[in-house]
């Protein structure tokens, strides 16, 4: 039986953000870097999407059929908010 070589893995570099880290990746092959026979399954059961918070202008009637809409569903009114735009976006994202 032949031993297969073992490949020498190149370091990781630090990077300054995310953004730098994200096109690192996104250019170069994860396996010249990890070995992913050693990986790990590994749950984030409570890690949550990080938000920001933003300031709204709404006109008023939008805003009362939004609450309308949120009450019927008992939701928050905001919650429904973020519920109507991310389906849209990405409804937006697929047409593209």
């Amino acid at each position: 039986m032949k031993l297969r070589e073992r490949k020498s893995l190149k370091p990781i570099p630090k990077f300054r953000s995310e953004d730098e880290e994200r096109e690192f990746w996104a250019s170069h092959d994860s396996t010249d870097h990890i070995d992913w026979k050693h990986a790990k399954p590994v749950s984030y059961s409570r890690l949550r999407p990080s938000t920001r918070t933003i300031s709204l202008r709404l006109p008023e009637a939008l805003l009362e059929n939004l609450k309308m809409l949120a009450n019927k569903r008992d939701v928050p009114y905001q919650s429904l908010l973020k519920i109507f735009l991310a389906e849209r976006v990405e409804s937006e994202l697929r047409r593209r």
